[in-house]
């Protein structure tokens, strides 16, 4: 093996051929290492594997253990430390690298391998995957939040991202918990919001009863409206909030505008699915908070009714 400092062209196995998996297969691939194997149980795996990742033999987890130098674990969290024990029941070599790929987790729960001499690192992208090959070109403008043991770890894990083109975050091993949480928040929460809005835009075009309105679009009716009336200005608001933060809000919070607020929480509480109301308020009040809004405005906002 070369260097652990520099680990280039390296024997990588992938434990699963998942959305994850495959991305990363892919991109360490176009980096130059050699993707050798791969598990993969159901058929949808088992496609990805053949179609993907064509050159890697499908082994089970000790069949992988012995034919990698780098061996990536991206199974959902759930799954890790049952898959960790499964490594070292299979006697990895000391020098061995397992990464892997949970936010959640930092390298605790890869204890039971660096006992036996194995690097452990967590090398998680902080990027969405649907699981075509789309995903992959997305790691190169990705941060990776990277967690080890040491310093050949840290070196190892952020060689690795660069190679592949993303940026190497480090994040303590306490704080891994945090950094993931964020980013649940940010990302996982944001599909909750979009779909609330939509189908309250949905109903504002359509109306209650679901019969679209003459005056829906000049060019007539159409089922996408919702999403094209939103797109545009929730990217909008997304860049300028990365550009900006907080004070890139606007609209009635920003105006201390309680009487459109209030107009806002009647309409929602009339829809069918009161939780829209819910989920407005909280998001209003935590906005209101943020921008200092007058307390007539954050007294609306935090009323429980």
């Amino acid at each position: 093996m070369n260097s652990p400092m520099a680990p280039a062209r390296l024997r990588v196995g992938i434990i699963s051929a998942g959305r994850v998996g495959c991305a990363l297969a892919e991109a360490l691939a176009s980096a130059g290492h050699d993707i050798v194997a791969v598990t993969a149980r159901s058929p949808r795996s088992l496609h990805r594997a053949a179609t993907r990742l064509p050159q890697a033999r499908v082994l089970d987890i000790g069949g992988v253990v012995a034919e990698s130098q780098l061996i990536v674990v991206a199974v959902p969290d759930t799954e890790i430390a049952g898959v960790v024990e499964q490594i070292a029941a299979a006697s990895p070599r000391p020098g061995t690298i397992v990464a892997h790929t949970a936010g959640a987790h930092g390298v605790a729960i890869l204890e039971s391998l660096t006992r036996l001499g194995v690097i452990g690192i967590a090398m998680h992208p902080a990027m969405t995957f649907v699981g075509t090959s789309d995903d992959t070109p997305r790691l190169a403008s990705s941060c990776f939040g990277i967690t080890s043991t040491d310093e050949i770890g840290d070196a190892i894990a952020a060689a690795l991202v660069l190679e592949i083109g993303g940026t190497p975050v480090r994040i303590a091993e306490a704080d891994r918990t945090l950094y993931h949480a964020a980013l649940a928040h940010g990302a996982n929460n944001l599909i909750a919001l979009i779909t609330d809005a939509m189908s309250a835009l949905d109903v504002a075009i359509a109306g209650v009863d679901g019969q679209r309105r003459d005056t829906a679009t000049v060019d007539g009716p159409d089922s996408g409206i919702a999403a094209r009336v939103l797109g545009p200005l929730v990217r909008a608001s997304l860049e300028n909030v990365l550009d900006m933060g907080p004070s890139a809000l606007t609209g009635p919070v920003a105006r201390n505008d309680a009487a459109t607020v209030r107009r806002h929480l009647a309409s929602l509480a009339a829809l069918p699915d009161e939780r829209l109301v819910t989920g407005y308020r909280a998001l209003s009040a935590r906005a209101a908070a943020q921008s200092g809004a007058d307390p007539e405005l954050r007294d609306l906002l935090e009323a429980t009714s």
